[in-house]
């Protein structure tokens, strides 16, 4: 094992906190070549394809990594931004806003954002913060409902830190929050003031990333907990069992995923036809390619295609202020019992 030189620190300056909001990541551009960099990163992880090394690689490297990349990129562009990828955007909006919210409430901390796959990446992110003299730091992966392929990937990202550094700081990870009634609180009044300006649907279609059903089968939570996170949101928005819908999206390969189909749910109700639908997806909580480009964009086609009339997407929560104050108290329970952080 080969640990790496860290500088000498003097006494009592390593007493700070850290927190560090995780999320997936987005290319560095709009290009193939940056797309398969990440891509390349990102399909390699064994959390994410569950296949022997020995089988997967040459698949990867030899047919998707030669193919996607330029498709993956063409769509990035459709949604890019001037400051960069719509995912990195709110990361670091959300960060630097969770630092503000949290010194209102007392606590003084170093809140950075870090991707699990291209930049900034955890491990560099991490070492930040130690620099900043963080002797204790919670690790808040934003994914509202735990899987294997994502918070569990950023529980290993931080393991392969620690295993190369000589000084691990404390330790901590906010796992899920996809029950919390703040996080619901917040998707139900993103919904409301939609529907104050232009009315409510015939149907609110609730899309969350799909997984394969052999993952949900081999014990993975993130299917109860979809359901679970879609139930509370039904309940705290007061609609019937028929007018609303439950969709999951982001199909890869040849396996079978649960559903039902996003893309399918949408033709149906289009079809069927159904004058107006809203779509959210509450397993994301920062707009990205998956909710920009697949739903807004390919979803919004799907449905006119196939008869609709009105689609509507709803925006994730992004900068929501009742959303940053879950984040914060979320954040702010899981720093309890570490010194400096007993409850205000």
């Amino acid at each position: 094992m080969f640990f790496r030189p860290e500088p000498a620190l003097e006494p009592g300056s390593t007493d700070r906190t850290g927190v560090l909001l995780c999320n997936l990541g987005s290319p560095g551009a709009p290009t193939a070549a940056a797309t398969r960099r990440y891509l390349a990163e990102f399909l390699s992880d064994r959390r994410v394809v569950e296949m022997p090394p020995a089988l997967w690689q040459p698949i990867l490297h030899g047919v998707i990594l030669r193919t996607r990349p330029a498709r993956s990129a063409a769509k990035y562009k459709t949604i890019w931004q001037p400051e960069g990828a719509p995912l990195l955007v709110w990361s670091h909006k959300q960060a630097t806003l969770l630092r503000g919210y949290l010194g209102e409430r007392g606590h003084q901390v170093s809140v950075l954002p870090a991707m699990r796959y291209g930049q900034p990446s955890i491990a560099a992110q991490l070492d930040e913060l130690k620099t900043r003299g963080c002797a204790r730091i919670l690790i808040v992966p934003l994914y509202p409902q735990y899987c294997g392929a994502t918070t569990g990937s950023v529980i290993d990202a931080v393991a392969a830190w620690a295993q190369r550094a000589r000084h691990v700081p404390e330790l901590r990870f906010a796992g899920r929050f996809h029950d919390d009634p703040g996080y619901i609180r917040a998707l139900a009044q993103l919904a409301q003031r939609h529907w104050q300006s232009h009315g409510k649907p015939e149907r609110l279609v609730l899309s969350f990333h799909g997984i394969p059903e052999r993952t949900r089968k081999l014990g993975d939570p993130y299917h109860a907990q979809c359901l679970q996170t879609a139930h509370l949101l039904a309940a705290q928005l007061a609609l019937k069992e028929d007018e609303w819908a439950l969709s999951f999206q982001s199909r890869f390969g040849m396996a079978k995923w649960i559903g039902p189909a996003t893309q399918t749910v949408l033709r149906d109700f289009g079809r069927a036809g159904l004058p107006r639908v809203d779509v959210m997806c509450p397993g994301f909580v920062s707009d990205c390619l998956e909710t920009l480009e697949e739903i807004a964009i390919e979803g919004r086609d799907a449905y006119l295609a196939a008869g609709g009339k009105q689609f509507h997407y709803l925006p994730c929560l992004n900068d929501h202020p009742l959303w940053l104050t879950a984040l914060t108290e979320i954040v702010e329970r899981h720093l309890q019992g570490w010194q400096g952080h007993e409850q205000p």
